[in-house]
């Protein structure tokens, strides 16, 4: 069995707004296997980013807050650990890719010097002649040319695809044991998508870290995940090993995210198969299963919140209709 390096149990995330308390983030539990890439997939607002942000304790303060559950490493729940304890895991052993370079990177600052800072952080032995050797090879690592040259630029001067690449530089300065990539390949065409897919992989084959790849794209799933989470309104719907999930999509709602794929042998000109409604809003869950309004499958007992169904040892299921909708597809 593969070794596991995190642990989320029960996370429960809060936000205080104008209109009260909401719960983002409801019972939420998952492993993360060593050396192995989990993705967290779901729609826009099903929790996947406040995930990642609750687990590297940067929810927004003080709005934002882990109220229960715990997240294990290293022997340390991230979830209690002090400011000071935390300040030393973030960037060192576990760090982030942020959705949006342009805004992540600081505009007034060169590339070099913001590599230089992790450094000066975290590996404060490091000279300054060391922490410039340092980023200079973490910028040819990441595959920018000239890196030297472009140690001095700013992030303005650099296009999108770099601009990500340098993001990378930085998350793995330290060679972490857990990298998060919340969706690292949003509003790249698809050829540097595919040079910055493949550039995470050698990365992750040359340091054996472990992935959490955040998406919404189901074809990155596919090709970068060895596990997947799917989510939806603040919950687990299903995990599973990526082969599994793909060929038996337990859970109405990953059953409908796969059939809205279009196919090699569809029927052209055909309109896609979509899920009716919308996700629920955090102020008015239902109670029960939060995909019930949407669900053809629903009956009286998903009133009911659903428990966790092993069907196999890596593959769970929170549904109380999961075999209903296997034995309509196993008819179709």
């Amino acid at each position: 069995m593969t070794d596991t390096i995190l642990s989320v149990r029960n996370l429960c995330t809060e936000f205080t707004v104008e209109s009260g308390t909401v719960r983002v983030l409801d019972g939420v539990s998952f492993d993360v296997p060593k050396g192995k890439t989990l993705g967290i997939v779901g729609e826009s607002g099903c929790g996947k980013s406040v995930t990642a942000a609750s687990i590297m304790r940067l929810l927004p303060q003080p709005h934002g807050k882990i109220v229960s559950g715990e997240i294990l490493y290293d022997g340390k729940n991230l979830a209690t650990l002090s400011k000071e304890d935390m300040y030393k895991v973030r960037g060192d052993k576990i760090s982030m890719i942020f959705q949006e370079p342009m805004t992540a990177l600081n505009p007034v600052h060169t590339v070099g010097r913001q590599i230089c800072e992790v450094y000066e952080l975290h590996r404060p032995d490091y000279d300054k002649d060391k922490r410039k050797q340092k980023a200079i090879r973490m910028l040819e690592k990441v595959g920018i040319p000239e890196p030297a040259k472009r140690f001095d630029e700013y992030p303005h001067q650099l296009s999108g695809g770099m601009r990500q690449r340098v993001m990378i530089a930085i998350a793995l300065a330290c060679e972490p044991d857990i990298l998060i990539a919340d969706e690292p390949t949003t509003a790249l065409d698809v050829t540097i998508q595919a040079q910055i897919l493949d550039l995470m992989k050698k990365l992750q084959d040359d340091n054996g870290m472990s992935i959490i790849f955040i998406t919404h794209d189901l074809g990155v799933v596919a090709e970068m995940c060895d596990e997947v989470v799917v989510m939806y309104a603040g919950r687990a719907a299903e995990q599973a090993d990526v082969f599994k999930l793909f060929e038996n999509p337990s859970h109405p709602y990953t059953h409908g995210l796969l059939s809205s794929i279009p196919k090699l042998d569809s029927q052209p000109r055909t309109q896609l198969p979509t899920i009716p409604g919308s996700v629920p809003s955090l102020l008015n869950m239902p109670s029960g299963c939060r995909f019930q309004n949407r669900c053809d499958f629903a009956t009286d007992q998903c009133q009911q919140t659903p428990e966790q169904t092993l069907i196999a040892s890596d593959h769970k299921v929170f549904c109380w209709q999961w075999q209903t909708l296997n034995q309509k597809r196993a008819e179709a």
